[in-house]
């Protein structure tokens, strides 16, 4: 009988491209599951990830699903994955899910992380999962003034990476919160969905405003531009980890 599995992965995108399959390549986090699972059962399935990452982008706590019809039990196929899955791909959890529960469409909460460096020799054991930002210091007070224009829901069209997409850039932004230490600057981002690099081209245009290039009264200007040519620099991928996918 035809089971829906859910399951919550972890990986280290360093060497990927990406969470989403692609014609071109096989190295893509989802590619590498199908690939273990075809072994184990003999199906072909479609794993769905809830966050279609970056290339380079992590993830710790990763929601996805995918259908079969096998008698080995939910402790097997996780224990399998784990073992025959490349050491920087894990799967922390796996159960059956209701039959209708799709792990990108039931999603109501996405919380993604931005890790940004200050002092380099702080963070050579982390430094594949933060940017280094070494051009001076950063106006927080001023990024988070800035933060404020982009809660709520709004067209965000300036910070979408994708210059043909046809359907709606409107989504909804619950919080941006900006905690500062003596050696890392980090940004969370709660919201219901975002664009392709949309977490990364805002923080690059925090970054901007930050730095005293930009000012943080200009993003409801920006937003209304619904231009990508007007937003910031997108931060490198490094920095960002998806943390958790939330379901209501």
């Amino acid at each position: 009988m035809m089971k829906n599995y859910r399951m919550v992965v972890q990986y280290d995108g360093t060497r990927y491209n990406g969470w989403q399959k692609q014609g071109d390549t096989d190295n893509t986090i989802q590619n590498k599951i199908e690939t273990v699972i075809f072994r184990m059962t003999g199906e072909k399935v479609d794993v769905h990830g809830a966050g279609r990452t970056d290339a380079g982008v992590h993830a710790k706590g990763q929601v996805a699903q995918f259908r079969a019809d096998t008698e080995f039990t939910t402790d097997e196929i996780r224990d399998y994955l784990n073992r025959y899955l490349p050491d920087d791909i894990g799967v922390l959890s796996l159960s059956e899910a209701a039959p209708r529960f799709h792990s990108r469409y039931n999603a109501s909460e996405k919380f993604y992380l931005y890790r940004i460096g200050k002092n380099k020799a702080a963070h050579i054991f982390s430094r594949k999962y933060i940017y280094e930002y070494l051009n001076g210091t950063l106006d927080t007070e001023a990024m988070k003034l800035a933060t404020l224009q982009l809660i709520g829901t709004h067209d965000f069209r300036s910070f979408c990476g994708n210059p043909r997409m046809n359907k709606s850039t409107v989504r909804t932004i619950r919080t941006i919160r900006i905690t500062e230490t003596e050696d890392e600057i980090d940004i969370s981002f709660v919201g219901d969905g975002f664009l392709q690099y949309m977490v990364r081209i805002i923080t690059g245009t925090l970054i901007e405003v930050g730095e005293g290039r930009r000012d943080p009264e200009s993003m409801t200007a920006l937003l209304e531009a619904r231009s990508r040519r007007l937003a910031g620099p997108t931060a490198p991928a490094k920095g960002l980890t998806l943390v958790e996918v939330r379901y209501s």
